[in-house]
């Protein structure tokens, strides 16, 4: 643990927010964050549930005078996404998170950070474990598996909470307040095929995608990053029809949520077309990199000569499926007609498997209207059906429609303004939040989201601002302190 961190201002959460990135915390293997939260739960002699799918909920009573006051329900998720650089050594199932300070910023040692959702679980716990913080009743929600199907939510027990305002503690810039968010579907396409044997006079190479920044494929999709298996597939693309390579592998991209930073692939070419192929794609990704170069500056593309592959995919369906991932829309796919510069709907291409005959094609489809989504998802199925795979929908869940007349709204903007004198931004965001979702179980409930500034999520150059964290900690005392009043 660096003990710096624990110096920091507000100490009650960066404290628990250090404890809580010393336990391991994937998405669907959160069983020992679960028990850490329960154990703090005892700890502080308050009552604590879990419902089947591992959703924790802590309850504290309201302080002296706010008893009368209605139930505020705080609400965070507890996995995190786990990436790191291709040169750090980490395992994410072992170690605790390794965090530095560099200028105004908390950050990891080549990984992720956690700060998405970790600020908003320690948050709460500093709420739950506080001694001199008025506050009414807290229900503290702690849902699992957000980042990877939101499934603690889909699957939340109807009859686990009781109260009727909701703070989602999960969005990521610290002026804004958030109302609304996409939904988003899972598209995955899947085919076997036949492999040939390598001729032996052809030459084997490795071609190396990496050096992306990579980033949220919700907030981060319309800022034109560059996504690795795109770039693979043009680079596999122009050789095939240049030089007639030939794939054995690929693996690009490790998680639907966040844009793929690194591919490889392992292909052959014949003998006589080996040098004129090199210079070509390094030629290709000069290219590339000129493309790229103001928005993904540490872009690196290798070709590397290796032992030819034994055997590499059909050539027909070699040919099919470099055409459909061309083809497949990746990135925005419509702006939002009713609210300035919100993405409606919009794809990642997020992981590609091929090897020894199996292939295996994943995309997290996103959008704030559930046609749209439906739209992008359907061009997918239809281009990928073309090269003869098996597409298939899954972990679909709704988007959070705005509420722009909510109490709760008008509350947490005046209290914003208070505080700081200007204007919060009320917005909605192209991420997918819990909300949607836990409003289907809850309609009747008011929710709001909001949170600090955090750079880089879901990528290892996650960072959360320290004086962010100051700003908006001041905003959740208030809120607290303000919800009464407006009810």
């Amino acid at each position: 643990m660096n003990t710096d961190i624990l110096k920091l201002e507000p100490k009650e959460i960066w404290k628990h927010f250090s404890n809580l990135n010393a336990v391991p915390r994937p998405s669907k293997k959160e069983g020992r964050v679960i028990a850490f939260m329960l154990d703090f739960a005892k700890s502080l002699g308050l009552e604590s549930k879990q419902d089947k799918v591992g959703n924790v909920l802590i309850i504290k009573p309201a302080t002296k005078g706010f008893e009368n006051r209605k139930t505020v329900v705080m609400q965070s998720h507890l996995d995190m996404v786990h990436q790191k650089n291709n040169n750090t050594s980490f395992d994410f199932d072992s170690q605790g998170i390794q965090m530095k300070i560099e200028e105004d910023w908390i950050k990891a040692e080549g990984t992720t950070l956690g700060a998405d959702n970790g600020i908003g679980v320690a948050t709460i716990m500093a709420i739950l474990a506080s001694n001199n913080i008025n506050h009414p009743k807290i229900e503290a929600l702690f849902t699992v598996d957000e980042e990877t199907g939101m499934t603690g939510a889909q699957f939340l027990d109807k009859n686990l909470l009781s109260g009727t305002i909701l703070l989602n503690l999960d969005t990521e810039e610290d002026d804004e307040i958030c109302i609304g968010c996409a939904g988003g579907i899972d598209v995955t396409a899947e085919r076997f095929y036949e492999e040939e044997t390598v001729d032996v006079t052809a030459v084997g190479y490795k071609i190396e995608v990496k050096g992306l920044e990579g980033g949220h494929s919700g907030i981060d999709i319309h800022k034109g990053l560059g996504n690795a298996n795109k770039i693979m597939n043009r680079l596999l693309y122009k050789g095939y029809e240049k030089y007639g390579l030939r794939i054995s592998s690929v693996q690009g991209g490790s998680l639907r949520n966040a844009i793929p930073r690194e591919s490889e692939a392992k292909v052959v070419v014949d003998k006589i077309n080996e040098q004129t192929f090199v210079n070509n794609i390094k030629s290709l990704s000069n290219i590339i990199n000129k493309e790229q170069e103001r928005i993904d500056p540490s872009l690196l593309i290798n070709v590397l000569p290796i032992e030819a592959p034994r055997t590499v995919m059909s050539i027909g369906v070699q040919e099919q499926i470099l055409n459909s991932i061309y083809t497949a829309h990746n990135g925005v796919y419509r702006m939002s007609p009713e609210i300035e510069n919100l993405v409606e709907a919009s794809n990642n291409i997020a992981k590609i498997n091929i090897s020894k005959g199996e292939l295996k094609i994943e995309c997290l489809t996103r959008s704030s209207v559930s046609s749209s989504r439906d739209d992008v998802a359907n061009a997918l199925q239809a281009t990928f059906e073309l090269s003869g795979c098996k597409v298939s929908f899954g972990g679909a869940y709704p988007g959070w429609q705005p509420k722009k007349d909510s109490t709760i709204l008008k509350l947490v903007d005046n209290t914003y303004f208070k505080l700081h004198n200007e204007q919060a931004n009320v917005m909605a965001c192209h991420a997918g939040l819990e909300c949607g979702i836990i409003g289907q179980h809850y309609p009747e409930m008011e929710m709001i989201s909001f949170g600090p500034t955090i750079r880089g999520a879901h990528s290892p150059d996650e960072r959360v601002s320290i004086t962010s964290v100051q700003k908006y900690w001041k905003l959740v005392l208030a809120v607290l302190e303000d919800i009464p009043k407006a009810f």
